[in-house]
């Protein structure tokens, strides 16, 4: 394991998908993660690899989805605008089966918005990654080692259930520096991809990398076998950071950076004599419904902190099954909600103050 060195976590994303074994990049600047995709400029040339700015946003996820089904790790990287105009593309990749990684540095909306921090594209990443009936996996880090580990893994995801990923950052974490330990030059997974349009060199039938199916019962039927497979996800891959759960009577949740804050909440309601507590979904799709049914047997109530209007509420209330109550506490356009303002919300909920 390679020594700690202190980054950005856009660079750090950008080394770590490098890592990963991408050497393909596809991408367009926009704040806040610019520096992504100057990185990617800087370093990949010197490893034989692919830096290509395109002419747009819609062009880079058109390149990113030619690379992949060539069987290429292949990335693109934007903010929320940025990533709004690559939706047509990375449903075409949902619906030709395609891997691949999408890194999102959140920023504030809707339309241009702002610059600043936001979590508001959670619906956009977990509902609706593009028109049809699909899912993307989505994985959302809460510090900047946590960026470097995630990469590696929505790579061999992706690979392995042969679908996009997306690393739902934001520019909190994009800009913020911390210590990393990033992994060994050589360690990526080798995924096997047979059904590759690679060139089959006289010994293989053609692959054909698709999404168009004009008999609605074949399009019908590939749909729902595409289902069964997001199933299997569901059962096997979610991933939850659980904190002080378990004794807890009020559970909060939270992901990406505001888990830090709600953390540190947690951690005065304790010396408050409140048994308050934390629940990290790591991926929010697929959404870890498990953590939350198994605290809810226990807990009293539970309060969702976000970066936005309450994108992800709905989502805890549909995972305790409306057995308890879940109230929300947001800040959104850029505002970052704080330790104290959080904490204040736990007194407000456990009958501390009125």
């Amino acid at each position: 394991m390679s020594e700690r060195v202190l980054m950005k976590g856009n660079e750090a994303l950008a080394e770590a998908a490098i890592r990963a074994g991408c050497h393909h990049f596809f991408g367009y600047p926009i704040t806040p993660q610019t520096e992504l995709a100057a990185y990617m400029a800087k370093r990949m040339p010197k490893i034989g690899g692919t830096y290509l700015q395109a002419e747009s946003e819609v062009a880079a996820i058109n390149m990113v989805q030619g690379a992949a089904a060539a069987g290429i790790r292949a990335m693109t990287s934007s903010s929320s605008p940025g990533i709004a105009l690559k939706l047509e593309g990375i449903s075409y990749m949902c619906g030709s089966d395609l891997p691949a990684v999408i890194i999102n540095v959140q920023r504030g909306g809707p339309g241009l918005g702002g610059i600043q921090p936001s979590q508001a594209d959670y619906n956009l990443a977990t509902k609706a990654p593009g028109h049809g009936d699909a899912h993307i996996l989505v994985l959302a880090p809460s510090s900047v080692q946590e960026m470097v580990d995630l990469v590696a893994k929505a790579f061999d995801l992706a690979d392995t259930y042969r679908m996009p990923a997306m690393i739902l950052a934001d520019g909190m974490l994009g800009q913020m520096m911390e210590p990393v330990v990033l992994p060994e030059e050589g360690h990526a997974r080798e995924i096997e991809k047979p059904w590759a349009a690679c060139g089959h060199h006289g010994q293989r039938k053609h692959n054909i990398v698709n999404s168009l199916y004009l008999q609605a019962s074949e399009l019908n039927e590939i749909v729902k076998k595409r289902f069964e497979r997001y199933a299997k996800i569901e059962e096997t891959e979610a991933l939850a950071e659980n904190y002080m759960t378990e004794d807890a009577e009020y559970i909060v949740t939270a992901f990406g950076a505001t888990a830090r804050i709600a953390k540190a909440a947690v951690r005065e309601a304790r010396k408050e004599g409140i048994k308050a507590g934390l629940i990290r979904p790591v991926t929010l799709w697929p959404f870890p419904k498990a953590d939350f049914v198994k605290a809810a047997e226990t807990a009293k109530a539970f309060l969702s902190v976000e970066m936005s209007m309450g994108e992800m509420v709905n989502d805890v209330r549909l995972a305790v099954e409306c057995k308890k109550p879940v109230y929300f506490y947001g800040e959104t356009g850029g505002v970052i909600p704080t330790p104290a303002q959080v904490l204040e919300q736990i007194r407000k909920i456990a009958g501390g103050a009125e």
